[in-house]
């Protein structure tokens, strides 16, 4: 993985804008007001990576762009590079004034961004910069502080003692990964007491990927793995499969990203020692405060710049701060509605939900 790709220049992370969207949740694409004095194209990358992007991404989206009486069109690329570029084609055929992109990697967004500046159409960066691109702003949380967190989560979780850890770090072609990474290292490689003994990236972000190589880091480490530095919640699932399969579940410590049904339970489990909580409602309403901001010809709002060393550019950016989470505070992410309680604590997990505070 590449190190040191992006610098980042938050002005202050209190500073991350907000939208108060209300609304249900239910609208479909192409929704908003008739009025509207423009129409927003979001494209997703895919259904696999994370379960976010369906689940709380696109309502959050939805709820936003309606309170703004806003007409959109919110598509998923489904993790195909050919199906972004369509997709995005349809939209700028329909007219719509600002695009929204998460890319799938750096080409074919950079393709897509350059076809949307030639027709006029302005572009936002959403949760992961394109490098190369041409967006006029990219909205996400600080991914080298992500990876910071991550290791300070994982370092609370060892403590001082003598560990051997890996990395299963993101796709490669995803630079929100490489930034994980570089977080992650940058606290990690100062502890003398620990030994980093393999790191590879998991393509696609794929959990049965992470497994495979997971197992294999195990085998050739003959078990003396005592820490994971897993980049998300999927891949820290990964891994607690394949040490529940050697016995050796809750013996090692585990981080994750995302805090998903599954990392949540592995935490109250014991399996995985740690979350990184991103607010997604945080992310979609600054997207959104931005589109709206564009379409009305009003300066947007930013909080700091993100260096493009490829494009060789700041981006104007809106940056906002992720958030650790470990077993004693699981309950703000139910608190937050972003975990359902009625889905984290059935079964076997209303004690272990109890014992964590949330009633």
């Amino acid at each position: 993985m590449r190190k040191g790709i992006l610098s980042l220049t938050a002005l202050t992370a209190a500073a991350a804008l907000t939208l108060t969207a209300c609304g249900d949740d239910s609208g479909e694409s192409g929704g908003g007001s008739e009025s509207a004095k423009g129409k927003v194209g979001v494209i997703l990358p895919d259904t696999t990576s994370s379960v976010r992007y369906e689940s709380f991404d696109r309502p959050y989206l939805e709820q936003a762009f309606k309170a703004a009486g806003v007409g959109y069109d919110i598509q998923n690329a489904e993790g195909s590079a050919q199906r972004f570029q369509t997709i995005a084609d349809q939209m700028l055929t329909s007219g719509v004034t600002v695009l929204i992109v998460d890319g799938l990697d750096s080409n074919s967004a950079a393709a897509v961004q350059r076809k949307a500046q030639a027709q006029g159409v302005k572009t936002i960066d959403y949760d992961r910069l394109t490098l190369g691109g041409v967006a006029d702003y990219y909205v996400s949380f600080d991914n080298v502080k992500v990876g910071e967190e991550l290791g300070r989560g994982l370092q609370k979780c060892l403590g001082e003692k003598k560990s051997n850890i890996v990395y299963l770090n993101g796709a490669p072609t995803d630079n929100n990964a490489t930034l994980f990474s570089q977080g992650a290292h940058s606290v990690l490689d100062k502890a003398a007491t620990y030994t980093k003994v393999a790191e590879q990236a998991v393509p696609e972000w794929k959990a049965e990927r992470a497994a495979t190589i997971f197992e294999q880091m195990w085998t050739e480490q003959q078990g003396k793995i005592d820490g994971v530095v897993a980049a998300n919640d999927a891949l820290g699932g990964a891994v607690v499969s394949i040490l529940k399969k050697n016995k050796e579940a809750g013996q090692v410590a585990v981080t994750g990203q995302d805090a998903t049904l599954e990392g949540l339970q592995n935490i109250l489990d014991g399996n995985q020692c740690m979350t990184v909580y991103k607010p997604v409602k945080q992310e979609a309403d600054a997207a959104a405060k931005l589109a709206v901001s564009l379409i009305n010809g009003r300066k947007a709002e930013t909080n700091g710049t993100v260096n493009d060393p490829t494009g060789k550019r700041d981006v104007p950016s809106v940056l906002l701060t992720p958030i650790p989470v470990f077993k004693d505070n699981v309950k703000q992410v139910v608190d937050d509605g972003f975990i359902k309680k009625a889905d984290l604590c059935k079964g076997a997990y209303a004690a272990k939900c109890a014992d964590a505070g949330i009633r």
